[in-house]
């Protein structure tokens, strides 16, 4: 009988009949994706967005390397000129700091008397990968250096910003 109870979609009457209920229990097997979800490890038609492009990494700081200093005589026995390489490894630039000298007296004989630190400003700014060169005049105290002595600048270090 159309239209009377029991009937409608999928609703059937006499010895096959189905049951309104599924035959299986609920959550006891795969259910299956509603239409237009892409199916996992298929390729379902959906595409993703471009990878994200890497941010750059900060740039890192200030770093110098100092060159073996070149001596030079000067016009005075207790001055010397020394030249010195600087080179900044580093991704950005040395924008100031110090120099410093370790010189030596050395007496007639050869004997190192004393070891006098002095300091001067760096030739800044050095730019990140840039490489400076720069001379200075390094001098101690006549009083210091007697007759028949002399100076060496043996060592140079620096501290930058």
């Amino acid at each position: 009988m159309p239209g009377g109870p029991g009937s409608g979609p999928g609703a059937t009457t006499g010895a096959g009949a189905k049951p309104d209920r599924p035959s299986k229990p609920p959550g006891s097997g795969s259910t299956p994706s509603a239409p237009g979800t892409p199916k996992p490890g298929g390729g379902g038609g959906t595409t993703s967005p471009p990878p994200a492009a890497k941010p750059t990494p900060p740039p890192t700081p200030a770093a110098l390397k100092l060159s073996a200093p070149q001596r030079a005589p000067a016009d005075k026995r207790w001055c010397e000129k020394v030249t010195v390489e600087f080179r900044n490894t580093g991704g950005t630039p040395a924008r100031s700091g110090t120099i410093t000298f370790a010189t030596h007296i050395i007496g007639a004989l050869g004997v190192d008397w004393a070891t006098i630190r002095s300091s001067q400003p760096l030739p800044a700014p050095i730019a990140a990968g840039a490489t400076k060169s720069q001379t200075y005049t390094v001098c101690l105290e006549s009083w210091r250096v007697p007759m028949g002595m002399r100076v060496e600048t043996q060592d140079v270090s620096a501290v930058w910003e």
